[in-house]
């Protein structure tokens, strides 16, 4: 009898999976009518394009998933923030990340057994699986530091009859580096104009830049990763390609969506607005809701810069301060509100949310020459005083100060990952930067307008209960419950 149940679980837990498998091909264009089997499916090349982009829109639609996702990315700039995690706590990253990675999977398998014939070229095909590996590298870098250990689904695995268990986090990160590898080979310098928005080489090579120095910083501290990942972002920098907007007023305008600075972002266009730009805005502004607001007491701590200003809302259309136009008091977030007023009172935009900034390039540049070097070099202190010239419009500002060659390493450290805070809040970085330094607990102590209510614990995100139940292979991440024997 319990055999039975065993199988009956497993039954149900891969039905789950297939449901989701099913769900990542929903996104090819096919005609009415047409019901191509799986033996035909990403046959053509409009299929492999609509599948990735499919695995895009998996995490990121009109009030869908990382559109609306900072309630769950708990940080010292968010207003509305605490550590008491329930067991179902983001579910819907593991449920998105697995349904973008089913979609890469069949990609990447389609293109393995060549179903686009020989009517398509090799060349054109190996770009095709560079940007399908860059996306599921992605996509597993953000489960693996979400949730630590993994199970791992490529297009090899046998979903009715593998056993799914979680893999060890070193085993995860081994594919992730094999993928990205891919997609740094495979990958153009750049896209066309009509394909703007694509990965392209400098954004594999940014995004090892940034699993690299993960590897090398909490939990698997592995120190060898580190060169690498100073050289990926030199890389970036020597090439030329992408580079800072030279005003920091300019930095999110719509127009600098897809460059210079952003490398790769959550593309929002006028058939797909994400979601309206009203979570953002206070009731003053274009019938705003503000539902993702900033801190007060890290508005209060931030540099008096014009970085501010461009970054924050310090007074409405009005000249109402946040006092009067906030329910909380506090400034809401520019970066997302760029737009005209006229289309921002429509409940449209198309602003879109960078992932990789060429600012984020300098500042991983900068921690890992100071690592390697045990201080920091001129070309550290150079890759971040051009941010914080940029933030005082080339100006001294006793405020908020050029970083020194006087500093130690411990001090730069932390200066650079307090830069990275001031440049890059709200760009999905700052958690993650705070569990991979394992400072976490220690920023939570000093938020005087919240229980600290902080340890060990908190640095994982609970697994779905629904997948413990389906899978006995599945275990818990320690201090979250898991469901009772049915």
């Amino acid at each position: 009898m319990k055999n039975i149940l065993k199988s009956t679980r497993k039954l149900m837990w891969m039905t789950s999976v297939l449901l989701i498998l099913a769900i990542g091909c929903t996104s090819l264009d096919e005609e009415p009518l047409d019901f191509p089997s799986p033996e035909n499916f990403y046959s053509t090349e409009d299929q492999i394009v609509s599948a990735l982009t499919g695995s895009m829109a998996a995490l990121y639609s009109q009030w869908s998933n990382y559109s609306y996702p900072y309630q769950l990315y708990h940080t010292d700039y968010n207003d509305d923030a605490n550590l008491v995690f329930s067991a179902s706590h983001a579910n819907w990253v593991w449920r998105a990340h697995y349904a973008a990675i089913a979609n890469l999977n069949s990609v990447i398998q389609a293109l393995i057994d060549d179903k686009l014939g020989p009517t398509v070229s090799q060349e054109k095909k190996d770009e095709y699986m560079a940007q399908a590996k860059f996306l599921r590298g992605m996509n597993y870098f953000y489960l693996v530091r979400c949730y630590g250990d993994v199970p791992i689904i490529t297009e090899e695995t046998d979903l009715v009859n593998a056993e799914i268990s979680r893999q060890p986090i070193a085993d995860v990160y081994g594919l992730i580096q094999a993928d990205l590898l891919v997609a740094y080979n495979g990958l153009p310098e750049a896209w066309p104009e009509e394909q703007a928005g694509r990965p392209s080489k400098d954004a594999a090579r940014a995004l090892r830049a940034k699993v690299f120095l993960t590897m090398a910083s909490a939990p698997l501290k592995d120190g060898s990763k580190i060169q690498d990942a100073r050289d990926m972002a030199k890389e970036v920098m020597d090439n030329g390609e992408h580079y800072l907007i030279e005003d920091v007023r300019d930095v999110f305008k719509i127009e600098n969506d897809l460059g210079p600075e952003n490398m790769f972002s959550f593309n929002a266009t006028e058939d797909d607005i994400a979601t309206p730009p009203q979570i953002w805005l206070p009731g003053s502004m274009a019938f705003g809701w503000m539902d993702f607001g900033i801190a007060k007491a890290f508005s209060d701590g931030y540099p008096d810069q014009p970085r501010k200003a461009a970054y924050m809302v310090l007074e409405d259309w009005d000249g109402n301060p946040p006092e009067e136009y906030g329910w909380r008091g506090s400034p809401a977030l520019r970066k997302y509100i760029y737009d005209d007023q006229e289309v921002l009172e429509r409940l449209q935009s198309t602003a879109n949310i960078p992932l990789l900034r060429f600012a984020d390039v300098l500042l991983m540049f900068a921690e890992a020459e100071n690592i390697i070097n045990g201080g920091p070099t001129q070309a550290a202190v150079d890759a971040v005083n051009q941010i914080i010239d940029r933030a005082n419009d080339g100006v001294a500002n006793p405020d908020h100060p050029r970083v020194t060659l006087s500093l130690s390493q411990e001090e730069f450290d932390a200066a650079v990952i307090q830069e990275r805070l001031y440049e890059l809040f709200y760009e999905f970085d700052r958690w993650f930067d705070l569990t991979r330094k394992e400072i976490l607990c220690d920023v939570w102590e000093n938020r005087l307008d919240v229980k600290p209510n902080c340890d060990q614990n908190d640095y994982l995100w609970p697994i779905p209960q629904a997948d413990l139940r389906l899978n006995s292979l599945m275990i818990q991440n320690p201090g979250y419950s898991s469901p009772g024997p049915n």
